[in-house]
């Protein structure tokens, strides 16, 4: 049988965090950044509800979540767009300015799907170093050149839990030229709570040249129904608009996500129990050598190098204990794990665990 032939795509796959781990029985999974406490009530009531009208399409432009989403944040409806994913918005947004030939600046171990979306349309991808993993400013000037169209950077970043300060990104928006887009990934703002930060929207909403994304994956506990949205002028997301599919989000996403972003008591319980055990896992890891970063989001970037083991055994340890966690293999990053923050059952698991292995 003769085919079309087919365009090379010399691209990387992405690589999930594993559901489970060779015959490991009910495994406990802590490998995704999903969320530890699950979709509001309010959120699976409303999706309950909606599955009777699951013939009838969607909203093509998702305006009942839009007008939740403009409220809450004080922002314009007509400058955001929704996607299933925040990853659809990369992918428009890698559409709309990218052809062959043009460059895309990424940290060194920035989320990994920036780079995937702006390879497909044949941008030239350039990696800006860590320090101590941590993007660094100086390090992405150095990348820009004539024919940078885009920088992405997420704060705080996965998979290592870093971030830069208010101070560093309005510099570094400032020092960029102004015909580069800024790309910033906001995944993960609500567990931050730290003096020095604040979030990409908060900072950047009133720019023109910054696009800014959320998710319904994290805090909303949402990632089964792909929901995410960007914020942008309005010259760039009229642009978006004629580009994406149509009827791109489902009923069920965008019914759930309207009762998520209004149950504001549920949004707090689930970030003060990140908090809470962010704090104590963080101290069970520093207290036995496995270094990381300090809470910022709802995981930890391990690293194995002081401990009395290494990545690849703590790894079949955990497992065996119904623990899969995340092998950082795709991202290149050495003797190191990354662990979701879990309900207080995992977590209590997990402590008990690794400080079993590691006596």
């Amino acid at each position: 049988m003769s085919l079309p032939k087919q365009r090379k795509i010399n691209v990387e796959k992405y690589i999930g965090g594993l559901s489970k781990f060779k015959n490991v029985d009910n495994p406990i999974k802590l490998s995704a950044n999903e969320s530890a406490l699950g979709a509001s009530p309010r959120a699976i009531k409303a999706f309950e509800k909606d599955k009777k009208k699951i013939f009838n399409y969607p909203e093509s432009d998702s305006e009942s979540l839009r007008k939740v989403i403009s409220k809450k944040f004080n922002i314009r409806s007509d400058r955001i767009i929704c996607g299933a994913g925040s990853d659809q918005i990369f992918d428009l947004v890698c559409k709309l300015f990218l052809v062959p030939g043009d460059e895309v600046v990424v940290t060194e171990f920035g989320f990994i799907m920036h780079r995937i979306y702006a390879s497909l349309y044949g941008a030239k991808i350039k990696l800006a170093k860590e320090k101590n993993y941590k993007a660094s400013v100086n390090e992405i000037l150095k990348m820009i050149t004539n024919k940078t169209k885009i920088v992405f950077i997420a704060n705080p970043n996965n998979p290592t839990g870093t971030y830069l300060s208010n101070i560093e990104m309005l510099n570094l928006r400032k020092k960029l030229k102004k015909n580069i887009l800024l790309v910033i990934d906001d995944a993960y703002f609500e567990f931050m709570n730290k003096d020095d930060f604040i979030s990409g929207l908060d900072l950047f909403k009133e720019k023109s040249n910054v696009l800014i994304t959320r998710t319904f994956s994290k805090i909303y506990g949402l990632a089964g129904l792909r929901l995410g949205w960007g914020y942008s002028s309005k010259k760039i997301i009229d642009a978006m608009y004629r580009i994406k599919p149509p009827f791109n989000v489902n009923r069920a996403a965008l019914a759930a996500s309207v009762e998520a972003i209004k149950d504001k008591e549920w949004t707090e319980r689930s970030i003060e129990h990140n908090t809470l055990w962010g704090k104590k896992i963080f101290s069970v890891l520093k207290k036995n050598k496995i270094l990381t970063n300090k809470p910022s989001a709802n995981f930890f970037l391990m690293n194995f190098d002081k401990a009395k083991i290494n990545s690849d055994v703590a790894f079949k340890k955990l497992a065996n204990k119904r623990l899969i966690l995340r092998k950082m293999t795709q991202y290149k990053i050495p003797n190191s794990l990354r662990l979701t923050i879990g309900n207080k059952k995992a977590n209590e698991l997990f402590i008990k665990t690794i400080e079993s292995i590691l006596k």
